[in-house]
């Protein structure tokens, strides 16, 4: 197996039903212009709220892996 090398990006991802949603928004519209993802890794978790405190979307902060193949 050949060495390989992969870069990493940040993304946030939202969902106005859940944490897990907007984490698969994220990685999902990712791969539409990335090859080859490899991992992703939730780093962080917080909500959106109005000015009477209800939550009106979820965040997820996510690293994504994918193979590197500039120069």
């Amino acid at each position: 197996m050949a060495d390989s090398v992969y870069k990493v990006i940040e993304l946030v991802g939202t969902s106005s039903k859940s944490w897990e949603d907007a984490a698969k928004a994220a990685v999902e519209r990712a791969a539409k212009s990335l090859r080859d993802l490899r991992v992703a890794e939730v780093v962080q978790l917080d909500m959106q709220m109005d000015d009477s405190g209800k939550v009106e979307s979820y965040r997820a902060k996510i690293n994504v892996s994918f193979k590197y193949e500039g120069e």
